[in-house]
């Protein structure tokens, strides 16, 4: 028999090493997925190939044996189970199954408003990233009570870098500690290095980790092959364009009822306990033979394919094994969220693929789903088993899952289980509607799709700019916010990205060094396992080189987002409950470049008044204004990123707080300039300081060492000199006082400048500030008694009379 893995093996020469039965339990496919290029497809998990029943479920309760012996009987009885959403839920279950007295939950991607969150993790590597925990019982996670917690089982197909479990392990070690955790999979695929950092953990928290698989081995995968990949997919598509689809005519689908024991969870998404499983096994035989009636007897139902619905497996799974107890000859496999190419080859694990729309309204918006290998697997009957919270009309359309059904198939019938929604309880953190999830690249930003996860709305076709001059005359009468509109990008000349080059190149090392540093003590004294949260957009790069230098480090995949704060207006209060329904607040800690005098401080101080639990301090890579505690340097020098506007920031805009665009449930917004992808250098910004990572590493630990023992204290030196400043030129408002080079950038880029004053001898860090303030006739005072290298003023009396119709000369107010 061909194996299922040999037409991509022979293409882009990936290949499977380890146990003889290594191939027998895997084939090879290629996702379409920017973040990898392969996808091992697994024949005995019954997610994307068509398996007997029996040999699903077995697999997963001889796992689940295989712990209980490892455990032994005391251990083993004060055990949970942790499964992974969506394509190990069912393996889970079936684990804890071969456990017998475990209760079992699997992370889900559907949030439910009346269940507060029980913590959250990235899969960096999925199609979907973000997983919930959302237990009925807040007390899941402490069976055997807080100080003797029984051993944690997690669960999942395959044991590939190890990320996702480490994510994990992070998260609920902070919450829940416990000394002991067994990681269950399939096949154990890490490399020797992935295999190191677990033990890393074990040996950094004290507890004990074992890993039990059915078979072991390594992909060897040449270093190209995610560019290879992707060209072979576009190769494949361009064969297949235009080629009709074979399709007969769809019959109405027959709908069965399963009489589904009353309250009884149709998962593990909430929670499912030992009591449970007694019921539902009970209740098996009685609903199998409702099937065959409504399906007209065995010998009417023929060959039949029980197809699952994305997290919805083991109930699918183990309603198609009652089946087949019957004598009945069935299938089972589950619709996925995942896009994978289909390859009519023998020597290819996807052979067809039937593509539909969404039919559960998720909440991170619609989308194509899918089925593979139903077509083609000569099947009379298939039985399609959904959820009540996904037998919507979308799935009866005439594009919809039925449909596509029923051209791979003569016969479609439809059972729904009730989709189990726990009561309400008390939280402090409810989302009163389904928040969207956060943009990524290459779809809403040029940053890698894990860098970061943008909660904002895209008003990228909303016209929103508005000459400099026009804004700011605007602002200074009242007449609107600063948010509500957008500068026009200022557009560099030659001689401009030049300079930020050299300046680049000059201060990448200094810039690496102020980043490893802010991430060691951000590491060591806020968080064991922190959440970035940015704000955008000045704050978004250095929350990806902050996230970038914890993985290089550390290994560590620390979730990223970004989010919109406005000065006089607040933090985003919807970017916040997302945050808390995903992550524990106590986890945030909110990032930004620099500070100047502070305002940003304060307000989000302010803001979080209202939102018990996150932290209020910012982590910042540069603080001269003495604000925060937790900072990479005090220096005021010139970080290149602050030189440019959206092209050293993903193509991003600033951020948007206007009535008429952003509701109020909506994030808020920000335009993503495809545009000028040309001239864009945010990911040449990143790679650049990272570069410089293992040449600082040894200057970083010795700053960190010395900061632990430093006084940190904020001061707020750099308020009080704001303050004397806009007393002796006059202005009498803060806010017009722009401190530091980040802020005065700003001011020469964004705002009608006034003046510039620039400390003597500072010329390293303000070559750019000179060029901008030629360019736009604005002067430049020397002074000697600055604490910072420069100060941006903006006109206090600004009119375009004022000063000029050009908004460039000083003119009398």
């Amino acid at each position: 028999m061909v194996w299922t893995g040999t037409w991509v093996s022979d293409r882009l020469g990936i290949e499977l090493a380890g146990d003889d039965e290594l191939r027998g339990l895997l084939g090879l496919a290629l996702r379409r997925n920017p973040k990898r290029a392969h996808l091992l497809v697994s024949g005995v998990l019954g997610k994307h190939v068509p398996q007997h029943p029996s040999v699903v479920h077995d697999h997963g309760v001889g796992l689940g044996r295989r712990v209980r012996a490892l455990l032994g009987a005391d251990a083993a009885a004060r055990a949970v189970v942790l499964g992974y959403a969506e394509t190990a839920t069912a393996l889970g279950h079936a684990v804890a199954d071969g456990l017998e007295s475990a209760p079992y939950l699997h992370s889900t991607r559907r949030p439910v408003a009346s269940v507060p969150s029980a913590g959250g993790f990235e899969e960096s590597h999925s199609h979907a990233t973000s997983h919930l925990l959302l237990p009925e019982d807040p007390a899941f996670f402490d069976r055997g009570g807080e100080t003797d917690r029984g051993p944690l089982v997690l669960v999942d197909d395959e044991f590939s870098t190890g990320n996702t479990v480490l994510n994990t392990l992070r998260d609920l070690h902070g919450r829940h500690p416990r000394d002991h955790y067994v990681i269950v999979a399939l096949v154990d695929m890490r490399a020797p290095g992935d295999a190191g950092r677990l033990a890393a953990f074990a040996e950094e928290t004290g507890a004990r980790i074992d890993v039990v698989a059915h078979a072991r081995g390594t992909v060897r995968v040449p270093e190209d092959v995610l560019a290879r990949g992707l060209r072979l997919v576009e190769e494949q598509d361009s064969r297949t364009a235009g080629t009709p689809a074979h399709r007969r005519p769809a019959a109405p689908p027959t709908r069965l009822e399963l009489g589904w024991p009353a309250g009884l969870p149709d998962g593990g998404r909430h929670g499912f306990t030992p009591d449970h499983r007694a019921r539902l096994r009970e209740a098996l035989p009685a609903m199998a033979s409702r099937i065959i009636d409504g399906l007209g007897g065995p010998e009417q139902a023929g060959r039949v394919l029980v197809l699952g619905f994305e997290e919805l497996m083991y109930a699918p799974l183990v309603l198609a094994r009652a089946l087949e107890e019957t004598g009945l000859d069935v299938r089972f496999s589950t619709t996925t969220r995942s896009p994978v190419l289909a390859v009519d080859d023998p020597g290819y694990a996807i052979r067809t693929r039937l593509t539909f729309p969404a039919h559960d309204d998720p909440a991170d918006g619609p989308g194509e789903r899918y089925a593979y290998n139903v077509a083609g697997g000569g099947f009379d009957t298939v039985l399609a088993v959904v959820d009540s919270a996904a037998d919507t009309p979308a799935l009866h359309a005439p594009d919809g899952l039925l449909a596509r059904l029923g051209t791979a198939a003569p016969r479609v019938a439809l059972a729904v289980v009730p989709a189990h929604t726990p009561a309400p309880r008390t939280s402090d953190w409810q989302e009163p509607t389904v928040l969207p999830a956060p943009l990524r690249g290459p779809d809403f930003s040029s940053y890698e799709p894990d860098d970061v996860g943008w909660l904002l709305q895209d008003l990228s076709a909303v016209r929103l700019e508005a000459p400099v001059e026009e804004r700011e005359e605007a602002v200074q009468r009242g007449g609107a916010h600063y948010a509500e509109s957008l500068p026009v990008e200022y557009q560099p000349t030659a001689e401009y990205q030049e300079l930020y080059r050299e300046a680049l190149a000059g201060s990448a090392g200094r810039i690496a060094r102020a980043v490893g540093t802010v991430t060691e003590l951000v590491l060591a004294e806020r968080s064991p396992r922190p959440v970035l949260v940015s704000l955008a957009r000045a704050g978004t790069p250095v929350g990806v080189l902050m996230r970038r230098w914890a993985r290089h480090r550390h290994g560590r995949e620390l979730p990223h987002y970004a989010v919109s704060i406005v000065r006089g207006r607040g933090i985003d209060a919807n970017a916040l409950r997302w945050l808390a329904a995903h992550h524990d607040p106590a986890d945030v800690v909110f990032v930004d470049g620099w500070t100047g005098k502070g305002a940003i401080t304060r307000e989000l101080a302010d803001a979080l008044a209202e939102f018990p639990g996150f932290d209020p301090e910012i982590a910042v890579l540069a603080d001269p204004g003495s604000c925060v505690r937790t900072h990479g340097t005090r220096e005021d020098f010139l970080i290149p990123s602050a030189c440019l506007n959206s092209t050293v920031s993903g193509l991003i805009s600033r951020t948007v707080l206007r009535a008429d665009l952003v509701g109020p449930h909506d994030y808020h917004g920000a335009k993503f300039y495809r545009e000028l992808a040309g001239t864009d250098v945010s990911r040449a910004f990143v790679a650049a300081v990272e570069a410089r990572f293992d040449e600082v590493t040894d200057a970083v630990d010795q700053q960190v060492k010395e900061s632990a023992s430093a006084d940190r204290a904020p001061t707020w030196e750099g308020w009080a000199a704001v303050e004397r400043i806009s007393e002796e030129q006059g202005i009498h408002d803060v806010n017009l006082v722009k401190p530091g080079v980040g802020e005065t950038t700003r001011v020469l880029l964004r705002r009608v400048p006034w003046k510039i004053l620039a400390r003597r001898g500072a010329d390293a860090d303000l070559a750019h500030i000179r060029l901008l303030a030629e360019q736009r006739g604005v002067p430049v005072e020397e002074r000697d008694d600055l604490p910072y290298t420069c100060v941006g003023l903006i006109h206090p009396r600004y009119t375009r009379g004022a000063t000029g119709a050009d908004g460039k000369a000083v003119g009398s107010a």
